[in-house]
């Protein structure tokens, strides 16, 4: 693997400063109540394992997602595998989510990345859950050629010495991400490789109290991209990446949380958003996508909130002053 060139900022202070002050007044916000914690867990483990397996190839529709696990229905015309595939995603979900509230300080270790492996894999193929992988293998998208299998035990050792190492060093989503690449980079096992590299990621920011992170199936092609660059000694992209997933999260905690929001904090269409603003449509999805303008996605579209583009400008004047 080539060695990472380590900068001392990877995402610019404007954006983890937010980020971390989202993650500051959702803390002010616990205990959360019962129902509310249902209501958000239902939703993020629907919505990650549609979003976490459509990357991965798996054709069922977000829909046909939420009737094959909450009411055991039967897709025609689909495929056993992509049923198989929902609930297990979903079983290991139940998995981090029991493991986090529970055990608030669970330790990395290589038997829990291969447990939750096999959570995900061995519904479809026994003979290869839980398994390192002794044989060579192909990313499918990738460019880069995964380190022989004689290398994989050495590689899996030094990747929790690593995590050892920098756990209390690291930011929580730069850790989280860096580890994410890592163990897509060995690629440990035949298949499951990047979902149990998202459920791992996860597992390191929930214990640290953020939201369950979704990689949007829509973000597919930017993901890969920026792993590819990752692979080339680049993390920087993969990090920004990271970051805005996890404020995406964040956003849609607290909007859920924060019933007394103003119509002007209301996240809206970018079109709609422009309107009551002297920004263009255009202009707002580059600040969006830069990571300058408080915004995530729903479905494929970019949402924002007048308030957001209001903070925008103050923080624009500010710099210039």
């Amino acid at each position: 693997m080539k060695p990472y060139h380590i900068s001392p900022k990877y995402v610019s202070q404007e954006l983890i400063d937010r980020v971390d002050i989202k993650w500051k007044k959702l803390q002010s916000k616990r205990p959360l109540s019962s129902i509310m914690i249902s209501k958000l867990r239902d939703r993020f483990m629907l919505e990650a394992t549609y979003n976490s397996n459509a990357i991965e190839g798996n054709n069922l529709t977000f829909k046909e997602t939420y009737f094959v696990i909450n009411e055991g229905i039967t897709i025609k015309g689909k495929s056993f595998k992509n049923h198989l595939e929902a609930k297990s995603h979903h079983e290991a979900l139940e998995f981090i989510y029991d493991l986090v509230e529970n055990h608030r300080q669970t330790t990395i270790s290589q038997h829990l990345i291969r447990q939750l492996q096999s959570l995900v894999i061995e519904p479809i193929d026994k003979t290869i859950s839980g398994v390192l992988r002794t044989g060579e293998v192909a990313v499918t998208g990738a460019s880069h050629q995964p380190p022989s299998a004689t290398e994989v035990p050495y590689l899996m050792s030094n990747l929790i010495s690593w995590f050892g190492h920098n756990q209390k060093r690291l930011h929580p989503i730069e850790l989280s991400a860096i580890i994410h690449h890592k163990l897509v980079s060995i690629h440990p096992f035949v298949d499951g490789n990047r979902r149990t590299a998202r459920l791992l990621m996860n597992i390191i920011l929930m214990q640290k109290g953020y939201p369950l992170v979704i990689i949007l199936k829509n973000d597919r092609k930017t993901y890969y991209e920026a792993l590819s660059k990752a692979d080339n000694g680049n993390l920087t992209p993969f990090i920004i990446f990271i970051t805005r997933a996890v404020e995406r999260s964040l956003d849609i905690y607290l909007e859920t949380l924060d019933i007394t929001k103003v119509k002007e904090d209301k996240f809206l269409p970018l079109s709609t958003i422009s309107k009551q603003v002297r920004f263009s449509t255009k202009y707002l999805n580059l600040l969006a996508r830069s990571g300058k303008l408080v915004a995530h996605k729903e479905g494929r579209n970019w949402v924002t909130s007048v308030s957001a583009v209001k903070d925008y400008l103050a923080n624009r004047k500010r710099q210039r002053n």
